[in-house]
């Protein structure tokens, strides 16, 4: 008989932390990268694009006057059709790319580009000063600037082409906005209530101080409880 091997715990890897790059160091990313992954780039940013679909990305996927392209679903990661609206940045990007080659809207040397090159990438990243900074970072990059400005997760979703909303919700920390008006909810009073009520406190202990303090003369006095004792020898002193 076999001996019964005990239970092996399951190690769950931390998540990694989702890297993306400011307005500034995009810039300078683009500004370091040769031209041909310059371009590439600029267009992931705009698109959320990844890797492949932008390297393989064929003119017969654009359409400019609709301001639409498709990726296919044999090219999709989700493994479904999805449309990719165009904003302005990503029109302008393919409209310097016309007559560059006539299948492919991103070409390199006659041909689609494969994999791009790591040293030219790496030394862009050294110039922008992004560290362990990759190709799909460009994407999270999207994401992460859709949702700080304002655009709402089940947006995100449709525009990334993600199947489900776990993928997305790893941006939703970027912008609690939505979260802003509960967030008093929990009865906490406001500093200037605290101040306030500090006030009232004051007030209350030296109306309480003065009473005693009158209670004492009045007991000094001879006046005690309201109500004034009589000292017969003082009166008498007037009979004598």
């Amino acid at each position: 008989m076999l001996p019964v091997k005990p239970p092996i715990p399951k190690r769950h890897e931390p998540e990694k932390r989702i890297r993306w790059a400011t307005q500034e160091q995009a810039g300078k990313l683009i500004a370091a990268l040769p031209r041909h992954l310059a371009v590439m780039a600029e267009f992931s940013l705009a698109t959320g694009l990844r890797q492949s679909n932008v390297t393989h990305l064929e003119w017969s996927q654009v359409d400019l006057g609709r301001r639409l392209a498709w990726i296919h679903a044999d090219q999709a990661k989700g493994k479904r059709d999805l449309a990719v609206p165009l904003s302005d940045a990503a029109v302008a990007v393919l409209r310097r790319q016309l007559g560059a080659h006539a299948t492919w809207a991103f070409p390199y040397r006659g041909g689609a580009i494969k994999q791009p090159t790591q040293v030219a990438w790496l030394n862009a990243c050294k110039a922008a000063k992004l560290g362990d900074f990759h190709w799909r970072d460009l994407r999270h990059t999207w994401a992460s600037w859709h949702v700080q400005n304002g655009t709402a997760l089940a947006v995100l979703q449709e525009l990334g082409g993600w199947r489900g909303l776990k993928m997305v919700l790893r941006y939703a920390h970027l912008a609690p906005g939505h979260l802003a008006p509960y967030a008093g909810n929990s009865g906490l009073a406001k500093p200037q209530d605290v101040e306030i009520d500090r006030a009232r406190n004051r007030t209350h202990d030296v109306r309480i101080a003065e009473d005693e303090e009158d209670e004492i003369l009045l007991q000094m006095n001879g006046v005690a409880d309201g109500t004034r004792t009589h000292d017969n020898r003082n009166h008498n002193r007037g009979n004598r």
